[in-house]
């Protein structure tokens, strides 16, 4: 037989059981339509992921107060993972780190949160106070209006666009005046929105932060912050200011550690290594409804050779060989696993898509389900569908004339 007949036979006998054929193909639908529709969500997120992360300096290196074996790892803000005992980093710190190869700038920072006065209205923000010298040279940040900081600033600040817009009744704008612990300052810039805790800040310069915010003492810092004169360096700069610190604040041992170095380029390859385990993860767990769908194509295809196993007689019995029979079988199964697959790559895209659109406008933009993975989805069902038929198409064929002609 020519593989034209085969493939009309097969479909032949999808058509004419349609309700379990159809129950069947529903399962490898729900199977294909879940592994896109998460694949495709996972691709979204990394591809979010990768765009957030290209936006930030992975120069940078944060110095924060406090150790434990835990903080290391673990990425996030600077001081996240708990500390071992309540210390200080000071301006020795800083000075004691200056005469490193690799560094390009260093400062130190503090931080705090104060009610903002603005228009009668009292907000409790965040406030943080940086170096002006500096701090325009190592920061990410863009104004939509006004400027950054400048060194010889004292009270004023620069606020970022939530602040300006959303946190008031009356927007901020520049030269516009907000009152911090009853001293007026004067906003010269605010910030681009960036989606993230910053658009809620106040950035003053250091000295006139250290005044305003309550505990803050002068010389005295809540991290410190690096920046590598490039990112090859910023592996190699991480050890030497650890051992360095350890040396400047006579630390002998490594469980004796009062502070936390945190590179930011090591945070966003932990962030992208735990966006593609969670990708991967979730569509393991998708890929088991596939697994039921390939037991019911199993199921379908072992029913039906019991139901056409006179035919099966007859077909031998006029001169059909085991091979005929076998591929007859085998077009069948991959039939329902081709249209099964291509159901589920149209329900998997309105799945991607809508849960995407549920989760905002920067997943919206990541795009819809790549062309690959649909081909992918449709050759994964079709594998199925084939996989799951050869037990049965190969019983089929082996079955002798006598015997099914016999069979009732």
């Amino acid at each position: 037989m020519r593989n034209s007949t085969y493939l009309k036979m097969g479909l032949n006998m999808l058509l004419h059981s349609k309700l379990r054929s159809w129950l069947t193909i529903i399962g490898i639908v729900i199977g294909v339509g879940s592994v896109i529709g998460i694949v495709s969500l996972g691709n979204a997120m990394e591809a979010n992921v990768q765009s957030k992360l290209a936006e930030m300096d992975l120069t940078k290196i944060i110095i924060s107060p406090g150790y434990t074996k835990a903080s290391s790892n673990i990425p996030g803000p600077p001081g996240m993972g708990g500390s071992s005992t309540d210390t200080e980093l000071t301006d020795d710190d800083i000075k004691a780190l200056q005469g490193l190869d690799g560094i390009q700038y260093i400062s130190g920072e503090i931080s705090g949160r104060e009610s903002v006065i603005y228009a009668a209205q009292n907000v409790t923000l965040s406030i943080t106070g940086v170096d002006p010298q500096v701090w325009k040279y190592m920061t990410s940040l863009k104004t939509q209006s006004g400027r950054l900081l400048e060194p010889a600033d004292r009270y004023v600040a620069v606020i970022g666009s939530s602040v300006a817009s959303e946190t008031y009744d009356q927007d901020i704008g520049v030269n516009q005046v907000i009152t911090i612990n009853n001293k007026s300052v004067r906003v010269v810039g605010v910030l681009e929105e960036e989606g993230m805790g910053d658009d809620s800040k106040i950035y003053m310069p250091i000295d006139g932060a250290v005044n305003l915010l309550d505990d803050a003492e002068k010389d005295v810092y809540d991290s410190i912050t690096v920046k590598a004169k490039s990112e090859d360096l910023v592996d190699e700069l991480t050890e030497d200011i650890e051992k360095k610190l350890m040396v400047s604040r006579h630390i002998v041992q490594e469980d004796d550690k009062d502070f936390s170095v945190t590179a930011s380029k090591s945070m966003a390859e932990s962030v992208t290594e735990m966006t593609s385990s969670m990708t991967l993860f979730l569509g393991a767990i998708a890929a088991v409804s596939l697994i039921v769908g390939a037991v019911g194509i199993a199921n379908t295809m072992f029913t039906s050779v019991l139901e056409k196993t006179k035919e099966i007689g007859t077909m031998k019995a006029i001169g059909a060989k085991n091979r005929d029979i076998l591929m007859i079988f085998l077009f069948n199964s991959a039939m329902v696993g081709l249209v099964g697959g291509i159901l589920g790559v149209i329900l998997g895209s309105f799945v991607s898509s809508g849960l995407q659109a549920m989760m905002g406008s920067d997943m919206a933009d990541g795009g819809g389900v790549r062309f690959t993975l649909m081909l992918e989805g449709l050759a994964l069902a079709v594998l199925i569908g084939v996989i799951s038929g050869v037990v049965p198409a190969f019983r089929a064929s082996k079955l002798k004339p006598v015997d099914a002609l016999r069979y009732e």
